[in-house]
This record gives C-alpha cells, structure tokens and sequence, in this order.
C-alpha cells in the first residue's frame, strides 16, 4: 500500500472499526479495490488472501506477526478469478482524488482506492510458487499467510511498481 492508502485507511478505521479490502472483479464499479467493514463483505471459498496490511506501519517498515483480528489488520482479497488473471502480478493499493465505488466506504471522502501493479520477476514468481495463497476456505479453518520479510508500505506507488522510461 501506498503511504496515502494507508492514511486513509486508518481514517476509516477509525469512524468504522475493523476493515477489509477486496478487489472487485468487475461489474458497477470495474475492478476497483473497495473496502468495507470487517465481515460486511461474505468472502467466498476460492477467494485469496492477498495479505493482511498492518496499519500501524510507516514507509519501508517491515510487520511484525500481527493478529487477524487487531483493529490495525486489514485483510485484502481477491476473487479466484481475478487472482488467476492477476497471480503474477504485484498490487499496490493506492489513493487519488475522486468518487470511490458506491459500496466502498470512502466513496464519500473525496478520495478512491486504486490497485497499481506490475509484473513480479521470475524470481519472485518461483519463491511465490513455494508457498499456496490461502483461499476462503481454508481462512475460515485458521490459515494465515506467512509475515512479509519486507515493508508493505511505499511513499508513493511507483516506489514498488517503476514506470518503465523506453520500450526498449
């Protein structure tokens, strides 16, 4: 997540409670990231965990094991389809100005949640091979992902997804 993300998420969190995010797969609102109150939002058996942001981080900050049920722990989804279309991909959660999805909760504060994203190396797809996403399911039996090893974070989005300069 951007540093702007993470801020607003904490906003919400704190008119809200617990959150969510899950990105959408489509329909009134596109595939739009929305975000919502924890359990608000039924999470399917095939959906993926994409990870659970903490909160209580600063730019580059690397999580500690955080409990899923902490106020300072959002999980993020995704659809089993949208993952399978997506699963090579690195998302970062980000913030502009503008009307958020009519179900999201910060569609009235004049800001939206936005997913960036660029393609993992090779060796990322490999040590992501090793390790299962966790799905619904297996949520609702007590999987958890493991702790990223590295900050979840960034100032600005294109500090994780670099906007090639040439084609070439």
């Amino acid at each position: 997540a951007t540093a702007g993300a993470a801020a607003l998420l904490r906003r919400l969190r704190d008119v809200h409670g617990a959150l969510m995010m899950h990105q959408s797969g489509g329909c009134c609102d596109g595939s739009s990231p929305m975000c919502y109150p924890l359990g608000e939002f039924i999470v399917g058996d095939r959906d993926v965990l994409l990870g659970i942001l903490d909160l209580r981080l600063a730019v580059g900050e690397v999580p500690a094991n955080l409990p899923s049920a902490d106020l300072d722990a959002v999980p993020v989804w995704i659809s089993g389809s949208q993952f399978q279309a997506w699963k090579h991909t690195q998302l970062v959660l980000d913030v502009v100005p503008g009307r958020g999805g009519g179900f999201s909760l910060e569609a009235p504060e004049g800001w939206r949640f936005l997913s960036r994203a660029r393609a993992f190396t090779e060796e990322e797809n490999a040590a992501l091979a090793l390790a299962p996403p966790v799905v619904g399911s297996d949520y609702a039996d007590g999987a958890r992902p493991p702790v990223p090893d590295s900050g979840q974070v960034v100032a600005e989005a294109v500090d994780a997804c670099p906007v090639p300069t040439s084609l070439t």
